[in-house]
């Protein structure tokens, strides 16, 4: 009789939705599930949704053993205890919430646990727009800008776990960031900064999204905030290759919707100040989508438990 197929799970637990797939040794998707997230919950609600969309993935497949579940979460964790440290005022007694130990206890195997962006890096390195890369930095425009470093093939934290945190390096105005700081990439490459910089050109409400749609119908002002977006992220990713020499980059997140409007104004930075190396720095949008954070936590679970090879 042959040996059960093993799998491996990822998780997402985001402020909105959770995803969870479910993945061969290679990390192939298996079978994939989206659920809104719980997060005025509390984390006991939360883990408990994740773990509800994952069981009948896994009953579909009575065949396979789950060798390990991954999980990839918003905010500042403790990848070694498995918990989380700080989570935004969008989640309910999220911090300090021992997320491993529960998912171990709930389904009686090894549980991982990772920042979600990254989570992201790991899942575009294994099986995304960097698939094979030895040193990358990710980059995630979102609700904020989040960064993740792979340096010599191994995802790189930092001694304080704040390692690739490239969304919140001054030298970029005055302006203040949500952090407390001023003047952080942040305050011009996320979401929320597309829509505040247009608001302050034109004194008009609009989302990230209404945004970029005026830029495409030629709305100068639009279009400027996404220009100064793009040139934003190129001072950064120079500023990485300087320090790293590290000059390739994955950009993940909603902003990559807009990826028309902001990759001339990142190249043309690029090319007026190459790095020191000499060496071109290539940017590359992520090519996972929404399934990036819950392959690459699936990616910890498999490179931590030794099931088939890869990162």
């Amino acid at each position: 009789m042959s040996d059960p197929l093993q799998v491996v799970a990822g998780v997402d637990i985001g402020g909105t939705t959770t995803q969870v797939v479910l993945c061969t040794p290679r990390l192939d998707v298996l079978d994939r599930a989206e659920v809104p997230t719980p997060a005025s919950e509390g984390g006991p609600a939360m883990l408990d949704t994740a773990l509800s969309a994952l069981r009948p993935l896994l009953a579909r497949r009575p065949a396979a053993r789950l060798a390990g579940v991954g999980v990839g979460a918003a905010g500042v964790v403790d990848a070694r205890a498995g918990r989380i440290l700080v989570a935004s005022d969008s989640f309910r007694d999220w911090a300090g919430f021992e997320v491993t130990a529960a998912v171990q206890q709930a389904l009686g195997v090894p549980a991982f646990l990772d920042n979600d962006v990254n989570a992201f890096l790991r899942g575009e390195v294994a099986r995304g727009a960097v698939a094979g890369e030895a040193n990358v930095l990710g980059m995630t425009l979102g609700t904020g800008v989040g960064g993740a470093l792979w340096l010599d093939d191994a995802l790189y934290n930092g001694p304080r776990g704040a390692a690739g945190e490239i969304g919140h390096v001054p030298g970029f105005g005055e302006l203040p960031c949500t952090c407390g700081g001023r003047g952080h990439l942040e305050t011009l490459a996320s979401g929320r900064s597309v829509a505040a910089r247009y608001g302050e050109r034109t004194g008009r409400e609009r989302t990230a999204r209404e945004v970029a749609e005026a830029a495409r119908a030629g709305d100068p002002d639009a279009r400027a905030v996404y220009a100064a977006l793009g040139r934003g992220v190129a001072r950064a990713l120079l500023i990485a290759a300087g320090l790293l020499d590290v000059t390739t980059c994955v950009i993940g997140g909603g902003v990559v919707g807009a990826w028309d409007l902001v990759e001339s104004g990142v190249r043309e930075t690029l090319a007026l100040e190459p790095p020191v190396s000499g060496h071109p720095v290539r940017v590359l949008p992520a090519l996972l989508g929404g399934d990036a954070v819950a392959v690459g936590a699936a990616a910890r679970a498999r490179a931590e438990l030794g099931v088939g090879a890869g990162v």
